[in-house]
């Protein structure tokens, strides 16, 4: 028999939430508030992979294969286009998460300001913001998947390897949008990146036909940007096409472009936050 008091439920409570790390509250805070509208995103989270392979894979790949199994890349071109797609979509849902709540965090609804009226570091409130976001993208890319696979689209063993590429994929976006948008005064400048950023890259590094398409010259530009990594990344993975060493370099040229985003974000957030 204990000689202690049992303390009640309320005060247990509490104790266990000051054990979590201060990162660990902020991420807690984008958890709660997703949890009042994720309804919303349900419908597009099922809905865009069905349209996007039903429409353009089945639909267009029909007569881009016309009659072959090889018409792309040495694959139908369903095959071709779904790991492509599933590395964009990645790359959109942590844009997506990177500008807009950046600013609302920042100056519309001033939660981040709030957190660090509480005892939470500039740091705090960027990791836990940026592993919410790539909670998202890991949410979408596993849904992504699994379509995927009701499309017949993963011949390989190696495409389970896909998910933690994906998420890779929108990790080495988010980060250095989020430096980006902790210094924007406006949303006008989210107009700009996605314009001549986001949707350019979506089209022209890989995505829906080989680079080896393009002009010469575009083609260095194109396999120089991180989508096109992300998309040679998965798509590798997927039809089991891509060499080890092959492999590590798509994956060593997106995880630099987290590390230095995460480095440049933490400036710009502390410039932007600490008065």
């Amino acid at each position: 028999m204990s000689f202690f008091p049992q303390l009640p439920s309320a005060v247990a409570t509490r104790q266990r939430r000051a054990r979590l790390s201060p990162a660990l509250r902020a991420y807690q805070y984008n958890l709660l508030a997703y949890k009042r509208t994720w309804r919303g995103s349900v419908t597009t989270t099922f809905l865009y992979p069905v349209l996007y392979l039903a429409a353009i894979g089945v639909g267009l790949g029909h007569l881009i294969d016309h009659g072959s199994n090889q018409a792309v890349g040495g694959v139908r071109y369903l095959w071709f286009l779904a790991p492509g797609l599933l590395a964009g979509t990645a790359m959109q849902i942590a844009t997506n998460e990177s500008t807009f709540p950046v600013m609302a965090g920042i100056k519309w609804l001033k939660t981040y300001l709030a957190m660090l009226a509480a005892p939470l570091e500039v740091t705090d409130v960027l990791y836990g913001h940026l592993a919410w976001i790539l909670t998202r993208v890991a949410l979408a890319s596993g849904v992504f998947l699994a379509v995927m696979a009701a499309f017949h689209t993963v011949p390989s063993g190696w495409a389970v390897l896909a998910f933690p590429a994906a998420v890779l994929t929108g990790a080495a976006f988010a980060a250095p949008v989020m430096a980006f948008s902790a210094t924007r005064e406006t949303d006008q400048s989210f107009v700009v990146l996605y314009r001549f950023g986001i949707v350019p890259l979506f089209l022209f590094s890989g995505t829906f036909f080989p680079v080896a398409q393009l002009p010469g010259w575009l083609q260095v530009v194109a396999r120089c940007t991180p989508l096109y990594q992300g998309v040679t990344l998965c798509r590798g993975l997927v039809l089991g096409h891509l060499g080890g060493w092959d492999a590590l370099g798509h994956a060593g040229y997106l995880l630099a472009m987290l590390v230095g985003g995460v480095l440049a974000a933490r400036v710009t957030y502390r410039r932007r936050l600490v008065q």
